[in-house]
């Protein structure tokens, strides 16, 4: 039995097996967005159903825990809203998430510190040579690609609700 006509089918088959995924263009608008923590993953929602996952996703250097204060490189946890966007961020792109709330900024003042502030989706960082930065790296942030991020960008109006999730 001759090899190379079995090799050439493995590894065809392998070829085809690794091709990148096409998605379908995301078309609805989200009304709803949750971010898991643990499973690393944003789900946007429309009318209760799932319109789009995404998987993989980055947050800051000491992901576990309620975001309290400026610096400690905690992803908030809890309800709030995309309450606006910056088409000229440093990464990318960038949807604003509404922390600190009220209570936010009550339990950082009891204890005479700042809550912090400015967290975003956002894409990686502008002049990156790769897709996806390896591992938690933003400050508090929620990190997807860029490709991920012009799909949030269009899908994600100012004032829908957002909750993340440990």
């Amino acid at each position: 039995m001759k090899l190379w006509p079995v090799i050439a089918a493995v590894v065809t088959i392998l070829a085809v097996g690794c091709a990148p995924v096409e998605r379908e263009p995301l078309t609805a608008k989200a009304d709803f967005v949750l971010v898991d923590k643990s499973d690393r993953t944003l789900t946007l929602y429309r009318s209760g159903n799932v319109v789009r996952e995404y998987t993989g996703i980055a947050f800051g250097d000491a992901p576990q825990g309620h975001k309290q204060f400026e610096g400690d490189e905690r992803t908030p946890e809890g309800r709030y809203i995309i309450d606006t966007r910056n088409p000229e961020s440093a990464y990318h792109l960038s949807l604003r998430i509404s922390y600190p709330n009220n209570r936010d900024r009550a339990y950082a003042e009891e204890l005479n510190r700042s809550p912090g502030g400015d967290i975003f989706i956002h894409g990686q960082p502008n002049m990156s040579p790769v897709d996806r930065l390896p591992g938690d790296w933003t400050d508090g942030c929620i990190a997807v690609t860029n490709a991920e991020m012009e799909e949030l960008w269009g899908a994600i109006d100012d004032g829908t609700p957002i909750e993340i999730r440990p």
